[in-house]
């Protein structure tokens, strides 16, 4: 436990990040004051007076014109927690970790890692959170919040519209997929190298096929094309041959997917 002089805080926003740090702080024994739209600019003074440190937990596109329309805040020290967000007048700790309706337990938000600017030292900001903690350069902070959001948005969307899409053509239940997809998290946790299954990773040419050509027309099947282009240059990144997603792609580069990728060779077109 770290045991540097506690912090005073003023949280600004209401959202759903907000409400899950105060109430982390609330677990942890940190005392702080809050501060949302439906208050007054002098409450707002009177918190920050009493403060170290500012979280401002707002919306993106609105922390800067927050900071530059209340100008008593400009001389303090100011932190958001945006992933993507670049500032001169306040410095960035990104929350690794998705916020739902639901809060969750203590153990759950301490193993959260925290991405901040680079110089910033995380345990001077927060010295009485035992958080993992990590730096990068400010320039690379768009490229990081990239590899996040496809990593976590995109899978969301693409389980919930996978799911919907097998409840309303299938009649299956709305959580058919759970125990499938906590199974593939799991795996992916034990052993990212190696977890991945499937007919793109055996390189099913014959199952890809049926799912391109069932596909056809529906909101999904560009989606689908995309992973097997991403496959296919993962692929020739491996130093294999190129894997078409079609018959007739396959045909014109002369390119037969077999069983698996040891089995990968080329052959010429007949």
């Amino acid at each position: 436990m770290n045991r540097q002089v506690p912090k005073n805080y003023t949280i600004i926003g209401d959202g759903k990040v907000a409400r899950h740090i105060r109430h982390y702080f609330n677990l942890v024994g940190i005392s702080f004051n809050q501060w949302q739209r439906s208050q007054s600019i002098k409450q707002l003074q009177q918190s920050v007076a009493q403060t170290d440190i500012i979280l401002l937990l707002i919306s993106d596109d609105a922390i800067e014109k927050f900071i530059q329309q209340h100008n008593f805040l400009q001389d303090m020290d100011l932190i958001h927690f945006s992933g993507s967000l670049m500032l001169d007048k306040a410095f960035g700790c990104h929350p690794l970790m998705t916020f739902g309706q639901e809060l969750y337990d203590l153990k759950t938000y301490q193993s959260i890692p925290f991405v901040c600017d680079d110089g910033v030292e995380f345990n001077t900001i927060f010295p009485q959170l035992d958080n993992k903690s990590f730096a990068i350069a400010k320039k690379n902070k768009a490229y990081y919040h990239a590899m996040c959001v496809m990593a976590g948005n995109f899978t969301q969307i693409l389980m919930r519209e996978t799911a919907s899409h097998l409840t309303s053509e299938l009649d299956l239940p709305k959580d058919i997929l759970f125990s499938y997809l906590l199974q593939n998290t799991k795996n992916f946790i034990n052993n990212p190298e190696n977890s991945a299954t499937g007919p793109l990773d055996r390189g099913d040419f014959s199952t890809i096929n049926k799912h391109l050509n069932t596909l056809q027309g529906d909101a999904l099947e560009g989606i689908y094309k995309s992973f097997l282009k991403f496959s296919n240059i993962l692929i020739q990144q491996q130093s294999y041959p190129r894997v078409c997603g079609d018959q007739e792609s396959s045909e014109k580069q002369g390119v037969r997917l077999h069983g698996n990728e040891k089995s990968l060779f080329k052959e010429q077109s007949q």
